[in-house]
């Protein structure tokens, strides 16, 4: 049962450290809307929760593990990625839109590399292996979103 729910929590956080990175950075590169970017960090939040969780539901279900272990790991998936990503509202709401930027993206690289780092100990793994690999994956998917975040602008804006 404790795997099951380090299973969903790590899962959860990871999705939502970087969905909601990737989605704060898109959103606020071609709308520059403060309240756009809030309302998308809710949205990923909550739909992307029940995504997630549903899809860790099933993939624990394809494994045939028992009922109980399904349902910590689901109900793990939910919350974690629910509240981690909701706590990227915070910056937004208290800081002008491109410091909250900056603070955001500092703040889910610091959890991701924190995540990690316990992952790898866990495993008795280098954690600056295991935490660079992570940062540096997570940094390339939120600087491409960037780019096309700016390009959607000039294109469409």
């Amino acid at each position: 049962m404790r795997q099951s729910a380090v299973k969903g929590i790590c899962f959860g956080l990871t999705s939502g450290i970087i969905t909601t990175l990737g989605m704060i950075v898109g959103l606020s590169s071609f709308t520059g809307s403060r309240l756009v970017v809030m309302g998308g960090v809710l949205s990923i939040a909550i739909a992307d929760a029940f995504s997630d969780s549903l899809g860790i539901h099933m993939s624990e279900e394809s494994e045939r593990k028992s009922t109980k272990n399904v349902w910590v790991s689901t109900i793990s998936t939910f919350l974690s990625k629910l509240i981690f990503a909701s706590t990227f509202i915070i910056p937004i709401m208290f800081f002008e839109l491109g410091k909250a930027i900056i603070i955001s993206v500092i703040w889910g690289l610091l959890a991701l590399a924190l995540l990690n780092y316990f992952i790898a100990k866990e495993r008795k793994e280098n954690p600056l292996r295991v935490i660079s690999e992570h940062l540096l994956l997570a940094t390339l998917v939120v600087a491409i979103i960037h780019y096309i975040g700016i390009l959607i602008n000039v294109f469409f804006g």
